[in-house]
């Protein structure tokens, strides 16, 4: 009898540990949450679990709930963590590219969570300020950056940054990437890489090239063109790209890398004279524009990029959750076609392949930057 009531004891209390918990689970997170994430079939296993832990029971009991206590308790602190409106900063102003593909994911990701998603636009100094707002944001998941090519190049770039990417940022997820194209006005006579190259060498100091500012990615791109061929051109930097692009079409400027996103529009109204992709691969918005390496010029690849990070002290559970849902968003049909209309292209995958990324890409415009003798306070 002492076995069979120990027994009933321990069925109540095994019903009292899952009730309470589960009305608490309710209160905090919400029943809409609760069916969205299957945190259910989670959550039965947790409660199951400690509540057998807790009444002693063998050492099988153990094994076999360990895992599954300890993935349910992990789903738990994601979906708690980010419990309320998560904003995105931006370092860009409203309407350029980082911030469309920004609003893009943030509409899916309020859908897929069911909670808000806001975008903030905090524009200067290369994504400096943005950057600086987001490594002092408490790290719960609920403030996050569109971490840029800046980011990688601003700390060659920058004597007195005040953070450093890879210390300070907890990579989540790559958006994308979209090939730069190195594009010349109309009325210059080059029409390849090779006579272009050729002009440049003729009368060194006679080309030049337009960026949308000092140290960005299509200023180190120019600077990197005369590494590279062996050429000398005068860096003509403006406020953003499209007053840049607007000189080059005008014949103000000779030249200019522009990213196939922004300069795909005028490239096919036939206003700029695109002379090769810095890609590995051709365009298929531009098939017949030949990558630098077809044109003459091995490993010459410059993508502007962008994705998602946290601050670095983020929890992991909750850096995973959003990794696993901006890979949907990303694998979604609607927003890879968006993406290509944009010319760029959906990358997604793990948070270390987006770390791995972005080092590389420190790694390359550090020695660009260090043999142009470029620096900003």
């Amino acid at each position: 009898m002492a076995e069979v009531h120990g027994g009933e004891s321990r069925a109540r209390q095994m019903v009292a540990i899952f009730l309470v918990s589960l009305a608490g689970l309710l209160l905090e997170v919400g029943y809409t949450r609760i069916v969205s994430y299957k945190l259910w079939y989670y959550y039965t296993y947790l409660v199951i679990g400690l509540a057998l832990l807790g009444i002693g029971s063998g050492g099988i009991f153990v094994v076999l709930f360990k895992r599954l206590r300890e993935t349910a308790t992990e789903r738990l602190i994601a979906i708690c963590s980010i419990y309320g409106a998560i904003s995105i900063v931006v370092g860009y102003p409203p309407g350029g590219a980082t911030d469309i593909i920004a609003r893009v994911v943030a509409t899916k990701l309020a859908q897929s969570l069911g909670q808000p998603v806001i975008v903030e636009n905090k524009p200067g100094a290369g994504s400096n300020i943005a950057t600086e707002q987001v490594v002092r944001a408490q790290p719960d998941g609920h403030t996050l950056l569109v971490e840029t090519i800046a980011n990688a190049t601003n700390m060659s770039v920058y004597k007195n940054l005040k953070y450093d990417s890879v210390r300070d940022l907890a990579p989540i997820i790559q958006f994308m990437s979209s090939p730069s194209v190195l594009v010349v006005s109309q009325s210059l006579k080059a029409t390849d890489l090779k006579s272009l190259i050729a002009m440049a060498k003729a009368e060194p100091n006679k080309l030049t090239y337009a960026s949308s500012g000092v140290g960005g990615s299509p200023h180190l791109a120019g600077e990197l063109l005369e590494l590279r061929a062996g050429i000398e051109m005068v860096h003509v930097p403006y406020k953003g790209a499209t007053p840049a692009m607007m000189d080059v079409i005008s014949g103000h400027v000779s030249m200019g890398f522009m990213t196939s996103l922004g300069a795909l529009e005028q490239i096919q109204a036939g206003k700029l004279r695109p002379i090769a992709v810095a890609y590995s691969r051709r365009l298929p918005e531009l098939p017949d524009v030949p990558t630098m390496a077809e044109a003459g010029l091995d490993n010459f690849e410059v993508s502007s990029w962008n994705g998602l990070a946290a601050p670095a002290a983020t929890p992991e559970p909750v850096i995973r959750k959003l990794n696993e849902e901006v890979n949907k968003i990303l694998a979604m049909p609607d927003v890879r076609e968006q993406l290509r209309t944009l010319g760029a292209e959906a990358v997604g995958g793990t948070p270390q392949a987006f770390a791995d990324y972005v080092d590389g890409e420190i790694r390359k415009w550090r020695e660009v930057i260090k043999a142009a003798g470029i620096s900003l306070d």
